[in-house]
């Protein structure tokens, strides 16, 4: 009795194992760090700092390509000033007023739920390059003379270069970034930054 308890527990570790790996190919998890600041104009400032966790899921392979979808709740911390104060037009209600506040430097706190493509191309079996879209809706805390407070648009396009050691793998990954409401705020100027992260993560 104990032999056959003991072969079934063996047996269901063995399939366990074998569906583990399997699951290994398909999903994994990380976290990234990145930075940035705004393309050089002469209106504002904005200068960044963001945290993502990141879930990816391989859905397809071929022969020269790797199809992958991403979930990455961010957290980003931005520092953004108005420069040109003559970007608050005067028919703007009390635009005196929002031009002596708009000029102060603001910390803004963005929290973002990024959903994404990836097209990734090995190169070898450890090293590899790709593209990455992303868009996802988020919230802002923090009302400037560019955006709106409250719900918005997140928008990134990046290229990414990865290593892989063992079941890990670790990435580079300069993007660009858009951030606006599609108009659904008073204010959608948005942001324009470019930003460069740096990740790791697992496989499953």
């Amino acid at each position: 009795m104990d032999r056959r308890v003991l072969f079934g527990l063996l047996l269901f570790l063995c399939l366990f194992r074998m569906q583990g790996q399997e699951g290994k190919s398909n999903f994994s998890v990380g976290f990234n760090y990145g930075f940035g600041s705004e393309f050089n104009n002469r209106n504002y400032t904005f200068t960044n700092h963001f945290y993502k966790a990141q879930l990816c899921y391989r859905l397809k392979e071929t022969r020269n390509f790797q199809y992958e979808i991403l979930v990455q709740p961010e957290v980003n911390f931005g520092a953004h000033q108005l420069l040109n104060f003559y970007f608050v037009k005067p028919e703007e209600p009390d635009y005196i007023e929002k031009r002596a506040r708009y000029v102060q430097l603001k910390d803004v706190h963005e929290y973002v739920l990024n959903i994404g493509f990836l097209i990734r191309k090995p190169i070898s079996e450890r090293f590899s390059f790709y593209l990455l879209a992303s868009i996802g809706p988020m919230i802002t805390d923090t009302e400037t003379e560019r955006m709106s407070e409250g719900f918005a648009f997140a928008d990134v396009l990046a290229v990414g270069f990865s290593a892989k050691v063992q079941r890990f793998q670790f990435d580079i990954r300069p993007c660009v970034r858009h951030v606006s409401n599609a108009g659904l705020g008073s204010s959608n100027a948005g942001y324009n930054t470019k930003n460069i992260e740096f990740g790791v993560s697992c496989s499953l």
